[in-house]
């Protein structure tokens, strides 16, 4: 008599069951609700474009990147010669929109970034001559060179895409994105950013030195150029239509109410932290939601973790957030509590 047991086992090692297994395996794999594909594959291309002449960098690369989709603008500090410019100029090539860039200085009028209305002769009448802030994406050349009425004509154009003079009303063509930056070494001359301006910007980027290795490859990249232009390697290949539709997808980017609730109690945090003196605003936890979504995104997920959350809110809240005098004296940055704070505030489950 067949023993049951072994013509069990023979059945499991059929063809037939292997078929079945298989099958079942493959009913499991989840499929994306949005179609990201073409929104990855031009991540790459931008982070492939700018690796030509950036080294390194990768983490800036991508919440630069994360910024552009999720519509807001960036702040970039480091010491000079880290390519804080070349970076913002190569992104702005690398998309096939207007660019123009405004260099801060002591004497620059709030004319000189806005526009102006000048008298026509013939006409007899006032036109409105725009100034260089009229583009998709700006480069705002060390911001903190200029006094305070300077900066203070960003506020409503970063908020709110848009300019008033003369009581009209002029809008700025989607997509608008400013890319600022500042030495965080050198004050003299220096007018320090209000914290109604730094709010306005998504993240604040810090650029570190490189390493050794990254060094090497710098000046060996910068001899076999032997003169030519670094930005003419790069191709533009992304429109403003493809980028307003990204943004659109990136809106779409599932969230659970847990994660929405663990954004806000890591903002409560930072107002109920005794090692600062001023907390993260209602903006911030926007900020926060806008940038985790866009940074699954851009990793190919429609859904956004909590990693994706820790991810971005260092460069969301560093800049908006003040730590008490006498920590400060101590050494400690705005980084090393946000830090502390995120990893006291539980995962949600």
């Amino acid at each position: 008599m067949d023993n049951p047991e072994e013509k069990h086992n023979e059945e499991l090692n059929s063809p037939a069951a292997e078929e079945t297994t298989n099958t079942s395996e493959e009913n499991v794999e989840f499929k994306s609700r949005i179609d990201l594909s073409e929104l990855q594959q031009s991540v790459e291309q931008i982070r492939e474009e700018l690796g030509k002449v950036i080294v390194g960098q990768k983490h800036m690369i991508d919440m630069l990147i994360t910024a552009l989709l999720a519509n807001g603008h960036v702040l970039i500090e480091g010491v000079p010669g880290v390519a804080k410019t070349i970076t913002a100029k190569l992104l702005a090539r690398s998309l096939k929109v207007d660019f123009s860039r405004i260099q801060f200085t002591p004497d620059l009028m709030p004319s000189d970034i806005l526009g102006t209305s000048v008298f026509d002769l013939k006409k007899s009448e006032f036109e409105f001559k725009k100034g260089p802030i009229f583009s998709n994406m700006v480069l705002i050349d060390e911001i903190n060179r200029s006094p305070a009425k300077t900066q203070a004509a960003l506020f409503e154009v970063m908020e709110e895409r848009q300019i008033t003079i003369d009581n009209q009303k002029y809008l700025l063509p989607p997509p608008f994105m400013v890319l600022a930056t500042q030495n965080p070494v050198e004050q003299e001359g220096t007018y320090r950013l209000p914290e109604a301006q730094l709010d306005r910007f998504i993240f604040k980027i810090d650029i570190e030195y490189p390493s050794l290795e990254e060094e090497v490859e710098i000046i060996n990249r910068e001899h076999l150029l032997k003169g030519a232009e670094k930005t003419e390697k790069i191709t533009s290949f992304l429109d403003s239509k493809k980028i307003g539709k990204f943004q659109g997808l990136v809106n779409e980017v599932l969230i659970e109410p847990h994660l929405l609730k663990y954004i806000a109690e890591i903002i409560i945090n930072t107002r109920n932290n005794q090692f600062l003196y001023l907390g993260a605003s209602p903006r911030a936890s926007i900020a926060i939601l806008k940038a985790s979504k866009a940074y699954a995104a851009i990793n190919g997920r429609d859904f956004v973790t909590p990693e994706d959350i820790k991810q971005v809110a260092v460069p969301v809240l560093q800049h908006r957030i003040i730590v008490t005098p006498e920590r400060e004296m101590e050494g400690v940055s705005s980084k090393q509590i946000i830090n502390q704070i995120i990893q006291s505030v539980e995962i949600p489950r």
